[in-house]
């Protein structure tokens, strides 16, 4: 039986392109079953010829290699076979977060210069009011009826799989997709992910997951994010089987474990406490999963859930633009780390100038990969960020950890105002740009507070103009539509002035280490006072 560890010198680094890829594991697994999504299911044969189908309906559209194609569309069948058609012609999908609002949805759309746009009909509000120059953007598919208002391209349904078409002439270095993660001082990135880089993702996380071909993988996460389309790989490389549900749901979670028969599952930090504070069920053991992928889970809720659900948590750590570079396998998890670094990549703890500190002393994590493109390629059309960003040829997460003398890393907090609720990235720049743009506000600070569920919560602190009133209940409606949902603050603080330095930056790490206070409004006791 073939297994993960195996396939670095089993595919030749030529053949690390998803083309290649399906072909070959069709060849391995044949009529076994790829993936289930939206209650269809694809063998692995099915998936290559659904590659090669959904590139000629591409291709039939005008698309070519190198264009790229923008999906805003949830956990479906279409997402994945965009992203496969795209794959074997050589273009990039470029999935967009359904939650993405107002200014940085159209970022997205104009940065990205996607030539077609792929939207779920539930989703075309999200266009409403935008006004943007795209003069990229020829054409738009429409999942469902809905109606358009603006300048847009002339919507067609979702149209029907073509004659195959042969696959492209295309390198692993090659950009598969652009995944939009968000800034800390400015608006959000597109981070060009290549073929390879998928390859590293799918065999590092098997490999310490120990996935295998008799496993089930059952994801609820959203396939426009890293961690399930690594999970397509994953299954993709091993022979497995992926499920992909349509949204997290605490209450239906284990009983889908159980209906599925899944082996290994996916979370996210805050899903676990979400988990446990639900009332205890006789499905929560009736399933046969051995292990979860839980990163930043707090190292409190392992025991409990292991206790709760009878399958441990394994930690790690990876990032749009890494990899899977700090984790280990379970018997050798230390609680409350993240692991060691993983075969084939360096980690180093720094100082604002580079230098590596010592064990013990918390500092930026900065990273690299022995393979070529196992880590990302920078981002897109942003050379003076990709620059600053993988400065000294090191790529510099900001994250602040430690490392230990048994050389295993421990998450301190973020360098910047980067901000993660509920397995989102929030910029904290993008919501401070959204508070400004109300007439009443002066001055705005967004930054992360520490929640009940393990990961952040979103706060700001408003300084409004001189005779004006606003309340924090309006300000937060007048967020809704002009940025994602879970980026609305949570908290809001009216303050006469906000903490500044010599040169007019303002304090954010006092008003982090400030908090809540009493002043402080909390939009969920407004939402269930006001029902």
């Amino acid at each position: 039986m073939e297994t993960a560890a195996d396939l670095p010198t089993r595919l030749a680094p030529r053949d690390r392109l998803l083309p290649r890829m399906l072909r070959r594991q069709a060849g391995q697994y044949g009529s076994r079953k790829l993936v289930d999504i939206g209650g269809r299911a694809w063998s692995f044969a099915d998936a290559v010829d659904l590659a090669a189908r959904f590139g000629g309906t591409l291709r039939a559209a005008g698309i070519g290699r190198g264009d790229h194609v923008a999906v805003m569309c949830g956990n479906r069948h279409e997402l994945l076979q965009v992203f496969l058609g795209c794959g074997w012609i050589g273009a990039v999908m470029v999935p967009i977060n359904t939650a993405s609002r107002g200014a940085q949805l159209g970022h997205i759309l104009t940065n990205s210069q996607a030539k077609l746009l792929v939207l779920q009909a539930e989703f075309a509000d999200a266009l409403d009011g935008l006004d943007v120059s795209l003069p990229s953007l020829t054409s738009m598919w429409l999942i469902g009826d809905a109606k358009l208002t603006g300048r847009w391209p002339t919507p067609i349904a979702f149209p029907d799989l073509a004659e195959p078409v042969t696959e492209a002439s295309i390198d692993p270095g090659d950009t598969v997709a652009i995944l939009y993660t968000s800034g800390t001082t400015g608006v959000s990135k597109g981070v060009c992910c290549p073929h390879a880089q998928y390859f590293w993702w799918g065999v590092n996380t098997a490999r310490l997951l120990g996935v295998t071909c008799d496993d089930v993988l059952l994801t609820s996460l959203p396939l426009f994010h890293t961690n399930a389309l690594n999970t397509f790989y994953q299954a993709l490389l091993t022979g497995a089987a992926l499920v992909v549900e349509p949204r997290f749901s605490a209450s239906g979670f284990a009983g889908s474990l159980s209906r599925h028969g899944a082996t290994v599952t996916y979370l996210l930090g805050a899903m676990v406490p979400i988990l446990l504070s639900r009332p205890e069920s006789e499905l929560d053991r009736a399933h046969r999963v051995r292990l979860s992928l839980a990163p930043g889970v707090p190292e409190r809720f392992h025991p409990q859930f292991l206790e709760r659900f009878g399958f441990p948590l394994l930690d790690g750590y990876g990032s749009t633009e890494t990899n899977f570079v700090l984790g280990c396998t379970l018997p050798h998890q230390c609680p409350g780390t993240m692991g060691p670094v993983a075969d084939g990549f360096e980690a180093r703890v720094v100082d604002d100038a580079d230098n590596r500190v010592a064990d013990g002393v918390a500092g930026e994590l900065v990273l690299r990969a022995a393979e070529p493109f196992a880590f990302a390629t920078g981002y897109f059309g942003m050379p003076e960020q990709t620059v600053q960003a993988w400065r000294n040829l090191w790529f510099h997460t900001g994250d602040r950890v430690v490392r230990d003398a048994r050389g295993y890393y421990r998450f301190i907090d973020r360098m910047k105002d980067a901000i993660r609720r509920r397995g989102e990235n929030i910029s904290s720049y993008e919501v401070e740009q959204v508070l400004l743009s109300h007439p009443d506000v002066a001055e705005a600070a967004a930054f992360p507070v520490r929640s009940e569920l393990a990961e952040d919560e979103v706060m700001a602190a408003i300084v409004l103009r001189d005779g004006c009133s606003l309340s924090p209940a309006a300000l937060a409606e007048y967020c809704k539509g002009r940025m994602p949902g879970f980026a609305i603050p949570r908290y809001i603080e009216m303050m006469t002035e906000l903490p500044m330095t010599e040169n007019g930056k303002v304090q954010k790490f006092r008003l982090r280490e400030r908090g809540v206070t009493a002043a402080t409004w909390d939009r969920e006791s407004y939402t269930h006072r006001t029902g």
